[in-house]
């Protein structure tokens, strides 16, 4: 993935890409499947055209909850009615790169059928309910939100 990454790096022709610390949904429909983004396929952006976790930067003087809150709203006018479950938590090195540690902290967040057709996606290019085993056979996922997926899926099996 390291590999990846710095040819992804290297070969932005906008602004480089920078690693900052994020948090990322694993908005799970109250049936089960995963409600997934779309990411847009343009160049400046961690795997673009790749199924990924709604999610963003945590911006300054924000804690991770409120940063989940603010990108939930801001991507699909989704106020969550059940509280933010603290999932997991990835921590990348990014110092070979030249760049700082960063994380990655996954909320579980349960989505019922009506806020689910209420979302509004304004940003990606598409938003869609996966069931599990499905997406990750099936779909371009972004590495990282694949393996929170996994988890996830898996956590019950103690695979």
């Amino acid at each position: 993935m390291a590999d990846a990454l710095s040819r992804q790096l290297a070969a932005t022709s906008g602004p480089r890409l920078r690693p900052s610390d994020a948090v990322a949904a694993l908005l799970v429909h109250e049936d089960g499947r995963y409600i997934m983004q779309l990411r847009d396929a343009k160049e400046g952006i961690f795997y673009p055209g790749h199924w990924g976790c709604f999610g963003g930067a945590v911006e300054a003087g924000e804690d991770t909850a409120q940063a989940m809150l603010r990108e939930l709203k801001e991507e699909l006018e989704l106020v969550p009615q059940t509280p933010l479950r603290r999932f997991t938590q990835f921590d990348f090195d990014f110092a070979p790169l030249g760049h700082p540690k960063v994380y990655r902290l996954y909320y579980e967040i349960t989505v019922s059928d009506a806020a689910f057709k209420r979302m509004v996606l304004h940003e990606g290019a598409a938003v869609r309910a996966f069931v599990g085993a499905e997406l990750l056979a099936n779909e371009k996922v972004t590495p990282y939100d694949a393996f929170a997926v996994w988890m996830h899926l898996y956590r019950r099996e103690g695979r």
